[in-house]
């Protein structure tokens, strides 16, 4: 072992390895990117988050920088569960629940619990938590909470900052502090603290303060219901006091790393109407869209005719028998839970009207075989990304994007052209009830001309949509891939306000260092050679 590995081991109840099959493992996530970290850490508490992030800070005082980069299951597409120091993995010992109030509606957690294993344990209680991702079996609410995540069921619920009521954070120095709400009292108070989390509330404030125009102009630009890049500087100076917990949600573990979370949980109802709505073509779904969110649907995914003929080419029995109407260009999967089944009835009887004057097709699940096709149905994009092709593969990269509603039907025709032009198929699916569109390229990145093409994909996409007034991180955040895109989301001035906040809390860039901030070339210099998923990602959606 290194000589820091050594002393990290002497100092810390968690396990600590340099040896290169695990540094080998930690240098993918599920993103395009790689980079060899020098130690791997398995934090047992708080403590050990706090002895390292205190013995990298006083490295970086001397000179000597030394990364940290939290991680959890790895699922992460951005490039942002990577790093060239030390990798923090939450997964082995940190994955508790600390507290659970069934009657009070909270759960307590720490950060390497899976979404899966909590979700399994409200169930029996009658609640959830209703952002979670697709990749919930395997993701973990320490990513969940850095991403900001949002899932199937966000068209209703919304994002997972609306259930964090507050969380302790080990910022960069080894202080750990608790974030909520404060009053101007409490605010006044920790501003005047002498430690790091005194100049924090202090630098945050006055950084707020002096930009309060140039922050309003900023946020105005993106009009879609979700937005991942940069740091989230609109929401931390509201009505209901100050408050640095919108700051660490989609910060992606650059400016603190979160070690426990209390969140806020909605009753669960296991009963729900679930349908398929197939328009014959794409141009419906301009009409056809607001009138059923008008209905509140729980869920509102898409998946194209695209999508639809490049999983047939796959596995050509798959999806035999699903589909009423196969040949839709876009399907909608539609669900309904509300908690009177009443209600559920009268929401499906309404989309049947909607269809009707559409001229679509609908199927409604009427029995458990029914919502098994439907189920089988929305599990099929898995497909896209388990199928073996040789080096070339469908990657993460151009996708994440959201969009306003009223710009998604044009955003999508633009897509579309972007990926005809490129010679690739663009199959798209997403979240329609939240204009969030994903799209795969299939490519060999091991290839110059492939790269060259990614990134000319790249710059379409994300063009097509900040013009539409939308974002290029619906939720999984800037990390490194998308980081050289920032200057077109705020400008140069909104972007330097961006890492302006970042050393703000992070002055000598020790936490997850080139996140949000990565160039072009620094991106591009870290590609992997060929792509593939970590051993998680063969498992197919949730």
């Amino acid at each position: 072992m290194s000589k820091i590995a050594h002393y990290l081991q002497e100092h810390l109840n968690g396990e600590v390895t340099d040896s290169l099959e695990a540094r080998r493992y930690f240098s993918h996530d599920a993103s395009i990117l790689q980079i060899t970290p020098s130690v791997i850490v398995y934090p047992a508490s708080e403590s050990d988050v706090r002895k390292t992030a205190r013995f990298c800070w006083q490295l970086a005082e001397r000179g000597k920088v030394l990364p940290i980069t939290a991680r959890g299951g790895g699922s992460d597409t951005s490039g942002a569960a990577i790093g060239s120091g030390i990798v923090m993995a939450f997964t082995a010992h940190m994955n508790r629940i600390l507290a659970l109030d069934p009657k009070k509606e909270f759960v307590t957690v720490e950060p390497g619990i899976t979404f899966g294993s909590l979700l399994q344990t409200l169930y029996t209680h009658g609640l959830f938590l209703p952002p979670y991702p697709a990749s919930s079996a395997y993701a973990t609410i320490g990513g969940g909470l850095a991403n900001n995540s949002i899932g199937e069921k966000s068209v209703k619920y919304g994002d997972l900052a609306k259930y964090v009521e507050k969380l302790s954070v080990v910022l960069a120095n080894g202080e750990v502090i608790e974030t909520r709400p404060l009053n101007k009292r409490d605010l006044n108070r920790k501003m005047g603290l002498t430690t790091l989390e005194g100049n924090i509330y202090r630098g945050v404030d006055a950084l707020i303060e002096e930009n309060q125009a140039l922050l309003a102009e900023e946020k105005s630009r993106i009009r879609s219901a979700h937005n991942r890049a940069g740091y989230n500087l609109f929401d931390v100076k509201t009505k209901k006091g100050f408050d640095l917990t919108p700051l660490f949600l989609g910060s992606q573990g650059s400016l603190g790393i979160i070690t426990e979370a209390t969140l806020q949980l909605v009753r669960h109802n296991p009963i729900a109407e679930l349908a398929v709505l197939s328009l014959g073509s794409l141009a419906e779904l301009h009409d056809v869209l607001p009138r059923i969110l008008d209905l509140k649907p729980s869920v509102c995914e898409m998946i194209n005719k695209a999508a639809v003929v490049q999983i047939n080419r796959l596995s050509p029995n798959q999806l035999k028998g699903l589909l009423d109407n196969p040949a839709a260009d876009i399907h909608l999967i539609i669900e309904f839970d509300d908690s009177k089944e009443g209600g559920q009835k009268k929401s499906l009887k309404s989309l049947a009207k909607i269809v009707q004057r559409s001229g679509g097709s609908l199927m409604v699940a009427t029995s458990t075989e029914d919502r098994d096709r439907i189920n089988k149905f929305r599990r099929s994009i898995a497909t896209l990304f388990l199928e073996n092709r040789g080096d070339t593969k469908a990657v993460p990269a151009a996708d994440d994007v959201s969009v306003p509603i009223d710009s998604l039907l044009d955003f999508m025709h633009k897509a579309i052209e972007i990926y005809s032009q490129a010679e690739l198929v663009p199959a798209i699916w997403g979240q329609a009830g939240d204009g969030v569109v994903r799209m795969h390229p299939v490519l060999d990145i091991g290839r110059v001309g492939d790269r060259q093409r990614l990134f000319r994909v790249s710059d379409a996409i994300y063009k097509s949509a900040l013009e539409a007034g939308g974002s290029i991180s619906a939720s999984a955040g800037d990390g490194r891939l998308r980081a050289p895109y920032l200057a077109h989301v705020y400008g140069p001035e909104g972007s330097k306000l961006m890492l302006e906040a970042k050393k703000i809390f992070d002055p000598h860039g020790i936490l997850n260092r080139g996140v949000k901030t990565a160039t072009a070339d620094e991106v591009k210099a870290i590609i992997r050679s060929e792509y593939s998923r970590p051993h998680h990602e063969h498992l197919p959606r949730s």
